[in-house]
This record gives C-alpha cells, structure tokens and sequence, in this order.
C-alpha cells in the first residue's frame, strides 16, 4: 500500500490460516445456532412427550382408581341396603326378644360393636399416610366396609335370636290351665305346673313358634307323645300329650311349620296341648314371649 503524500510504499501481510478460520467460523456460526436451536427444541419435545406419557398413564391410573372407588362405593351401599332390611324385626318378635334373659340376649350381640363408623374413620384418617387422596379415600372406604361387616355380623345374630324366640302361638284355643301353681286335675291337690294347657279340638294341627331343630318325638310317661325343639341360644320348647306327629327326631322345622296334632295321649282328662319353654335349662312361663301379650 502506497502513502500518495510521501510515496513510501507499506505492505501489510496477512495470514492464511488465522483468515480461513475466521471466514469457516463466521460461515459456521449461523449453522451451530440453528443446530442448537434444534438440538435445544429437540430436548423440549422430548420432554414434553415424557411429561405427555407421564399424565397418560396418571390418567389411566386415576381413572382405575376411580372405578374402583365407585365399585367400592356400590358394595358399600349395597351392604347398607342388606343390613337395613335385615335389621327389621317384627314388633311382637322384639317385645319377645327383649323379655328374654340377658345373657340369652348376649349371645345374640356378638363383640366389636363398641364406638362409632365416624370414630374408627377419624382414627384411619390421622394414623395413616396414603400417597394420594384416592388413598386416603381408599382407606376410609375399607374402614367403614370393616365396620359394617361387623354391624353385619351383629344384626345377623340378632336375626338369628329372633327367628329362634317362640313368639308364635302353636295353636289357636283357649288357655285351660296356665304355668304356675295349680290344684292338680287328677289329686286336687296343689302342685307346680311348668308350661301352659290349650285346649282344642282332637287333631288340630301344632306349630312349631319359632325356627328350631327336633330334639325328640317320642312318648314320654306322663307327656305322652312329646315333641321337643332345641330353638338356640339356649331356647328349647316341649309339646305335649299329641295324638300324632307331623315331624322326626333331627329334622329342621320354621316357624309356623305344623310338628303334630293336638290329642290326650299320657296323664291328661282331655284333648289340649301341653306347652312348655325352657331357657338355659329353666322353665319360663311361655306366655311372656307370645304375640299379643
């Protein structure tokens, strides 16, 4: 390069290699943004599809979850439902079964009834630590489906205490004798008599006043063809002085069943039925447990 004042002539040298660098690297630049550019969009995408996996199988989970609560759900309402219409007992059965001795009554109750469904729920809420609400629903739900079982458990015995109270009259007459001290029919003199005298017509059908199992239908000295029921939690039922029997010795029988036919058979003066109930072994006058007394 020349100065035009002076007429020096300079020359600048410039080098080859540091040039093309510089000139690759200005070309280079544009390209290694963009493939960042790419590279950083690339990453994003991936981690949006990750996320987008991520809540699918969530929402599948949820939705698992969800049926399952409502199934849950259904099979405690249901339960619910069961349990309302098992609890219904007929009042002159209730009145029967609340004349019955406690601790007869006490076999019926069962144990673990103590408390509240919202008490045990609490106490399933503090001391326990689901990793979801689903699991702290879950939990709760399992909670109250325990208690119920166990409600269920409870009012099925009483059910079963009920079928098994001998409200029911066995036959329709009149009351000839009741339980109690009596003058005997045959001495005249006083003596104890355990159960009630009905008097009806020779071969009126007898039924059975609560479910029971035939514990014996034989004749027995001065009951004549005796009939006995063991009923449960302690119940057991004599039917006396029979003409026939509509039953055997271990059949099962249902309340209102017909067990046999009213007659005179043993120590009687006339057609009636002998009716006895024992509880726990003791003689119970019979006329605190029939309907519509």
């Amino acid at each position: 390069m020349a100065d035009r004042t002076t007429g020096v002539v300079r020359r600048f040298t410039i080098s080859l290699r540091p040039t093309l660098a510089a000139i690759a690297f200005a070309f280079a630049l544009p390209v290694l943004i963009g493939l960042g550019a790419r590279w950083s969009a690339t990453a994003r995408i991936a981690e949006l599809q990750a996320a987008n996996t991520m809540l699918q199988i969530e929402n599948a989970s949820y939705r698992e979850a969800t049926g399952a609560l409502s199934t849950q759900i259904a099979s405690l309402q249901a339960a619910v439902d069961d349990i309302g219409t098992r609890a219904t007992v007929d009042p002159d059965v209730d009145r029967a079964m609340r004349r019955l001795p406690e601790r007869v009554r006490a076999r019926a109750m069962g144990g673990g009834h103590e408390g509240s469904i919202a008490a045990n729920v609490l106490s399933s809420a503090v001391t326990t630590s689901p990793d979801s609400p689903f699991g702290v629903l879950r939990d709760l739900l399992g909670t109250i489906e325990e208690r119920l079982a166990s409600v269920r458990s409870g009012v099925e015995k009483r059910q079963a205490l009920a079928s098994a109270t001998p409200s029911l009259w066995p036959i329709a007459g009149w009351i000839s004798s009741g339980f109690g001290t009596r003058p005997d029919p045959f001495t005249g003199e006083r003596d104890f008599h355990p159960g009630l005298d009905i008097s009806a017509d020779h071969g009126r059908p007898v039924v059975a006043p609560a479910d029971g199992v035939v514990v014996g239908a034989a004749f027995n000295g001065n009951y004549g063809n005796l009939i006995t029921i063991d009923h449960g939690f302690g119940i057991t039922t004599r039917y006396a002085h029979l003409s026939r029997y509509a039953v055997m010795n271990g059949q099962r029988v249902r309340r209102g069943d017909v067990i046999g036919y009213v007659g005179s058979t043993g120590r009687s003066t006339s057609p009636h039925l002998h009716y006895e109930v024992l509880v726990n072994g003791q003689l119970t006058d019979p006329m605190r447990l029939l309907a519509g007394r």
